[in-house]
């Protein structure tokens, strides 16, 4: 495995280690409910106490996703987002200085219509720090994992409730930048059923690897955050923050005054619940 161009997402992993905390990891879908609302999201989220951000890119075919996300992404298409688009937001982003980690998150068809290799450069170039392509498995990995990491960014792999020990290894073998451990079978926007579960299942991933574990699907509060905090490096908040999105919008479905406020109120509320779990550094 490269382990070049993973200085951002290695270093905000740290620093939060370092703290006696985890990560607050949060996902907005680019684009949504148009680019220059989305743009406002995004350079509003590491002031707010974001310390990593997936950017998610739309997709005619969300598979993995549940509602909310889904409704995100029609609304980003429906407003004319590309992936050429969400490039120019991440390139817009670290313009205004900001150093904040971007992962890219999303489905394989986008950037193999875009071109693999000039999709590598270009995201290298502007400033992405990572992938989680959730369609391609390990046994893909030729086809985008391994140029990645060649190019210098991370390639983050889902590990799921029903990844057993046989498999797991298979699954962290290119995985780098961090692991997102899925809490709960099934797609985005669920309830998670068992905290000590979770916890359970995230010790068992770190015997297999130094690499920090963050763990998404069913953080809707503070309170969940915190709860997951005290036994994961980093908690992933997406479909409760295009929830607040979807929320804001006028009868339209255009953003108003409150949109952008709505959503980074809930982060500041998830990164302040997050820092009320104290952790070994």
């Amino acid at each position: 495995m490269t382990e070049t161009g993973q200085t951002r997402i290695q270093s905000r992993f740290a620093a939060c280690a370092a703290q006696g905390r985890a990560a607050l990891v949060t996902f907005v879908t680019a684009g949504d409910p148009d680019f220059e609302t989305a743009s406002a999201i995004l350079n509003a989220l590491p002031e707010a106490g974001a310390d990593v951000i997936e950017l998610g890119v739309p997709f005619t075919d969300p598979m993995a996703d549940g509602v909310p996300i889904q409704l995100a992404g029609q609304r980003a298409l429906k407003a004319g987002q590309t992936l050429k688009k969400t490039l120019a937001m991440v390139e817009a982003f670290r313009k205004a200085g900001h150093d904040t980690p971007i992962v890219l998150m999303g489905y394989y068809n986008p950037i193999w219509a875009y071109g693999v290799g000039r999709f590598l450069q270009d995201a290298r170039r502007i400033g992405v720090d990572g992938l989680i392509v959730v369609d391609l498995p390990p046994e893909e990995d030729s086809e985008l994992c391994l140029p990645a990491l060649q190019a210098g960014i991370s390639f983050i792999r889902l590990a799921t409730p029903t990844t057993d020990d046989k498999r797991l290894p298979k699954v962290l073998s290119n995985t780098s930048g961090f692991v997102y451990y899925v809490s709960m079978t099934g797609v985005t926007g669920g309830a998670i059923a068992s905290y000590d579960a979770v916890g359970d299942a995230v010790a068992r991933i770190k015997r297999h690897t130094d690499l920090p574990v963050a763990v998404g699907f069913g953080v809707k509060t503070a309170a969940d955050a915190a709860a997951i905090a005290k036994g994961a490096d980093g908690v992933v908040v997406g479909s409760a923050l295009v929830e607040r999105v979807r929320l804001s919008l006028d009868t339209e479905g255009k953003a108003t005054e409150k949109t952008v406020s709505a959503v980074i109120s809930l982060v500041t509320e998830l990164a302040a619940g997050i820092r009320t779990v104290s952790k070994a550094a």
